[in-house]
């Protein structure tokens, strides 16, 4: 199974890699830090609303007159006067009204007040509105009649035509009734009326009341204004329809209420002049501020949820840094964090913008004296609303609730930069430490690679020492690791060389009693012994042969060895050597059958020939001892690139698998322990792998493709050809 392979700098880096846990915990701290904000700016809110609710306690004067006594209310019946944006052209055309379409309210069936036939559809109905702009309450009716009656030039009566009817309690508890009923088209004239609704003649003409009566493609167009001052809290309009002017029957009438009785009268509510007198001076401090009564109804409105400022949306800009790191950062990083971070948008949804009635959760705990806030968003999900309201009390009662309204762009600002210098420094701070451990890492696994180079210089393939070690001067864990690998290989140095030379020193040491033992043994041969004490000195005989060649064969690879340290090479043709010892080991070996196969061409080798003719002689006495009775033992020289390669293959036993590496080795032998007579101590291959390493080349075996026997392989480097040179 495949591992791979994980260095120790791949190892830091990963384990650097928890150092991305710090952005997610700074995160998730500024995340705690914004949601403690909120909570702060939601108390202050809530606050803000106390100290304005605090202003409007017990002050009823601003309330009887909206009609916030109410019960309830009745859409149609009590009025809102809306606030409109610029006063309105008295021309009929409704052209003003145009931006306030949605506030538009259809009057028909459903509000009728008298029919004269029941039997009969109703065609009168009209649409109307009215609103409030410095002082004056506007309104119009657009009224569907399909048979306008207009008053007679010369009548004095009021009841034979079509006619508006206005009636009002003033602030002073006074009942007023005013009429509308014009001669021809265009400047209405109004009139007062006495407050007995027994009583239909005119009082006086009522020049304040001011408007346009015109004709439209489905009846006709009433336009008018008020001044607010001649109004109170209850106010109601009122159409009648005559449609015989012979007769002067009244048909139908459909209205707001009904005009003859203050009891009857509807209700309006004018947003509070004096309430916005009170919360002015907020706009310039914190948030828009509502004031709305009982039946959610906006009495009075400040400031605009978009250009606010106060102490949580204000926007602090960062101070422009110049260096290096600020251009950077804004440059870079910066659009970088809003991948992920969201700007504060200006331009979202505000649905409320010109809302005269509010509702939610926040508002009916208010209405219930209690303090309440709630968070929305915006249409568009772009922004986040923080609501908050306080209850308006009135003798124990609530009469109206305080509103303050907030986004949380600033809360979300601070955020983002405290995200930013927060993601800088910590950008900064990985850097940092990612490069210290990277730079750590490598001195470590630079050291701990030289150690292993050191190591793999010391101990050649074969085991044998080649140099030593230098210990390393640090002070740490792998310096004491590299004095003790000094320490170790000097000391297995000793060892090996001691073992190196102990062949020697015994073949030298053995030589001379080997020598007492068989003079010994050839004067005792001349003694004339009986046969049974021949015999034994004939087996000590060849004991001590036996023995002597043990000693040659130790001693030719020693000085083998330390010949090859001295030689000089030279350059020579491979093909002839090979030829040339061929021969001979055909009349060595007459019984056994070779097979030669050389090229012509000389193969030019850099070495000392007769340390290659002593290689082979190892390479043909193996196969010799192997080989098959009766087979023939091939040897052929061959040129693959830049090598030459000389095969020896013999018919035989095969080579176990785990001993194809190690029977080039010393002391190396895979033949059986007994069945033959000659001492085997492994050194013949031992010794032909010393030449072909001597020569630059590699020497290996492998079982026969035919799975017969075995082969033995020698590649040599060729050597380069000689430039020729012309006179």
């Amino acid at each position: 199974m495949w591992h791979p392979r994980i260095g120790l700098r791949t190892k830091v880096v990963i384990l650097s890699l928890f150092l991305l846990c710090l952005p997610w915990l700074g995160y998730e701290y500024v995340w705690e830090m914004e949601k403690t904000l909120r909570n702060g700016q939601e108390r202050t809110l809530e606050g803000t609303t106390q100290a304005l609710a605090t202003a409007l306690h017990e002050r009823p004067k601003l309330f009887h007159t909206q009609a916030s006594f109410l019960t309830q209310v009745e859409k149609g019946r009590d009025l809102y006067a809306y606030p409109l944006s610029g006063p309105i052209q008295l021309d009929g055309k409704l052209n003003d009204w145009s931006d306030y379409a949605h506030r538009f309210l259809r009057y028909g069936q459903e509000y009728e007040i008298y029919k004269q036939d029941d039997g009969k559809p109703l065609a009168l109905a009209f649409t109307h509105m009215v609103g409030k702009y410095n002082g004056f309450l506007y309104g119009f009716f657009d009224v569907t009649d399909p048979f306008p009656v207009y008053r007679g030039a010369n009548s004095l009566s009021i009841e034979r035509s079509d006619r508006l009817m206005i009636a009002t309690l003033t602030a002073s508890g006074e009942f007023k009734r005013y009429l509308i009923t014009p001669i021809r088209d265009g400047w209405i004239s109004a009139y007062e009326l006495p407050a007995d609704p027994a009583l239909t003649s005119p009082v006086a003409p009522e020049t304040r009341i001011q408007g346009q009566w015109q004709p439209s493609a489905d009846g006709y167009v009433i336009e008018l204004r008020i001044p607010l001052s001649m109004l109170g809290s209850k106010l109601g309009f009122a159409l009648y329809d005559v449609n015989d002017k012979r007769s002067g029957q009244l048909d139908a009438i459909v209205g707001t209420s009904a005009t003859d009785d203050q009891l009857k009268l509807g209700t309006v509510l004018v947003p509070s002049p004096e309430i916005e007198e009170i919360i002015k001076g907020m706009r310039h401090n914190t948030s828009r501020i509502w004031v709305v009564d009982k039946h959610g109804r906006v009495l009075a409105k400040s400031g605009d949820i978009r250009s606010t400022s106060s102490v949580w949306t204000r926007e602090s800009e960062p101070e422009g840094d110049s260096s290096l790191w600020g251009e950077f950062s804004r440059q870079y990083l910066r659009p970088l964090y809003y991948r992920i971070l969201t700007q504060p948008p200006r331009d979202f949804i505000d649905s409320l913008q010109d809302s005269t009635e509010l509702s939610g959760s926040h508002i009916d705990k208010a209405l219930q004296g209690q303090l309440g806030s709630t968070w929305r968003l915006t249409p568009d999900n772009k922004a986040v609303v923080l609501a908050a309201a306080s209850p308006i009390w009135i003798d124990d009662q609530v009469m109206g609730v305080v509103i303050a309204e907030e986004t949380t762009h600033g809360i979300r600002t601070l955020r983002n930069q405290a995200l930013e210098k927060l993601f800088n420094i910590i950008l900064i701070v990985m850097g940092m430490g990612t490069a210290s451990l990277f730079l750590f890492a490598s001195n470590i696994s630079r050291r701990i690679r030289r150690l292993r180079d050191d190591a793999e210089r010391a101990i050649d393939s074969q085991g044998r020492i080649q140099q030593g070690i230098t210990p390393s001067r640090v002070q740490d864990e792998i310096g004491d690791l590299s004095r003790s690998f000094a320490s170790t290989v000097q000391r297995l140095g000793q060892y090996t060389h001691y073992l190196e030379n102990m062949s020697s020193r015994l073949s030298h040491e053995l030589r001379t009693p080997v020598a007492v033992v068989r003079s010994s043994l050839e004067h005792l041969e001349l003694q004339g012994l009986d046969e049974r004490s021949a015999k034994y000195v004939q087996r000590a005989s060849e004991g001590v042969s036996r023995l002597s060649l043990i000693l040659n064969n130790m001693s030719e690879a020693t000085r083998l060895e330390q010949s090859l340290a001295h030689s000089e090479t030279v350059l020579f043709p491979l093909t002839e050597v090979i030829r040339g010892c061929m021969q001979g080991y055909q009349l060595t070996f007459p019984q056994q059958r070779f097979s030669v196969t050389v090229p012509d061409a000389p193969l030019m080798v850099s070495g000392v020939p007769e340390y290659i003719a002593q290689l082979l002689d190892k390479l043909i006495a193996n196969a010799c001892e192997f080989c098959k009775p009766g087979s023939a033992i091939e040897v052929s020289l061959t040129v693959q690139g830049k090598q030459a390669v000389l095969e020896v293959s013999n018919q035989g036993p095969l080579l176990p698998g785990e001993m194809a590496t190690q029977i080039f080795e010393s002391m190396v032998s895979v033949r059986p322990p007994q069945g033959s007579d000659k001492p085997h101590l492994g050194l013949g291959l031992y010794i032909a792998r010393l030449v072909a390493d001597f020569h630059q080349g590699q020497i290996w075996a492998s079982n026969r493709a035919d799975g017969l026997g075995v082969c033995l392989y020698l590649s040599l480097p060729l050597a380069k050809p000689e430039k020729s040179h012309k006179d």
